[in-house]
């Protein structure tokens, strides 16, 4: 018999939120949610909560958490409703869960990410502020609470699956040469290179394999989303950088591979759809039905794979760069991309303006050592003003502010 888990959902409204509810649903008799926080949307807690009926709900935003404090008693539900960055922490730290799922973005994500660490909570993770700010910090709020990491992201959830059962971050001790990430390479992968300056918005959103959002739609387009999934490896499974590789593979079958020093290459395979690692985490060590379509291999009838090509990728050698800087680099090439491509979809740069703009920043910016949380904020909100006056953007321009 498999025991009862009880959920806590950091992001319930979101796609991976809504997402993990779905799988959750498919199995009553496994699965049980005790909270979820979201950030503002009243709509989609008030139909989670009338589906859950969970003890504890929690929106960042406090009018919004007043109105669905108001809802849920006119229903008569039996939920309490808190607000603001405490109702995130209590929802993280709730005493009835021991999983939770980490898919809240930007700072608002991070504070209560890491309470679950320390806490020692089953965390599913799909937040890469924990990974790609928190860096270390999170790494060892995780190891002091003896938390589990459970990675949500295709490509990394793929990577746990390939490697040995007890891998505990030793690559070496475990035989692990190399880790391959997957890449669909997005929109433009075949766009003459000097004709990228015209890419409009409409275009880089218009993923050929997922339905994304904009954010992240444009940096597949970029490619700074497998930048940024190279830095979370290199802190999920504690491989160095020259052994972790990206590889453009355009059906999207392939999640990603490992490399073992005997020559053997494992790979996990899935049609592209969010529940099937979504479901691996919730049951992990067991397999449940994700509700995913079963992958047909006669039907993708090949599987191709080719390197990227810098030139027309600046922005995944920025990451690597990054990366072998030190821990404040890549919270600086996080923020300067975020503020950079925000200017991009309100059209006030180019495309190709992205990577120039992220360049310039972490050129520009000094790198000053992480030793606590507050550090990496401080740090993370002088890259944002670093970008946004370095591209020359108006004093107001909204970005996306991790120390917002």
């Amino acid at each position: 018999m498999n025991a009862m888990r009880t959920l806590a959902l950091l992001g319930a409204t979101g796609s991976i939120g809504a997402t993990t509810l779905d799988v959750v649903a498919r199995h009553p008799d496994r699965f049980r949610v005790a909270a979820i926080a979201a950030h503002r949307n009243v709509a989609g807690m008030l139909a989670a909560c009338r589906a859950c009926r969970p003890s504890l709900a929690a929106l960042l935003d406090p009018v919004a958490a007043r109105d669905l404090a108001a809802a849920v008693r006119a229903e008569g539900l039996p939920v309490e409703v808190l607000a603001g960055d405490d109702g995130l922490l209590a929802v993280a730290e709730c005493a009835e869960a021991d999983t939770v799922l980490a898919a809240i973005v930007g700072a608002a994500g991070l504070a209560p990410t890491l309470a679950a660490a320390r806490a020692g909570k089953r965390i599913l993770l799909a937040n890469k502020e924990a990974l790609v700010v928190g860096g270390a910090l999170f790494m060892e709020a995780a190891a002091a609470g003896h938390a589990t990491l459970l990675p949500i992201d295709s490509e990394h959830n793929a990577i746990f699956q390939c490697l040995p059962a007890a891998y505990a971050r030793d690559p070496q001790a475990r035989g692990v040469r190399r880790l391959l990430l997957t890449a669909s390479g997005g929109p433009f992968l075949d766009r003459p290179i000097d004709t990228l300056h015209d890419v409009t918005p409409a275009e880089a959103c218009a993923h050929p394999n997922w339905s994304m959002g904009r954010k992240i739609s444009v940096d597949s387009a970029t490619m700074m989303n497998k930048g940024l999934e190279l830095i979370e490896a290199e802190r999920l499974f504690g491989v160095a950088e020259p052994r972790l590789d990206v590889v453009i593979h355009r059906q999207s079958i392939v999640h990603s591979l490992v490399e073992y020093v005997d020559g053997s290459m494992l790979a996990q395979l899935g049609n592209p759809d969010m529940r099937t690692p979504i479901a691996q985490a919730l049951a992990h060590p067991a397999r449940i039905d994700s509700g995913a379509a079963m992958l047909d291999l006669v039907a993708c009838g090949r599987l191709d794979f080719v390197a990227p090509d810098l030139e027309r990728f600046p922005c995944l050698a920025l990451a690597r760069a990054a990366l072998r800087a030190g821990p404040s680099a890549p919270i600086v090439l996080n923020a300067a991309n975020e503020v950079a491509v925000d200017a991009f979809l309100r059209g006030q740069i180019g495309f190709t303006g992205i990577a120039r703009g992220v360049a310039d920043v972490l050129d520009a910016t000094s790198l000053p050592p992480i030793g606590s949380l507050a550090d990496a904020l401080a740090c993370d909100a002088e890259a944002r003003r670093a970008a946004r006056a370095l591209l020359r953007l108006p004093a107001d321009s909204a970005t996306l502010s991790l120390a917002a």
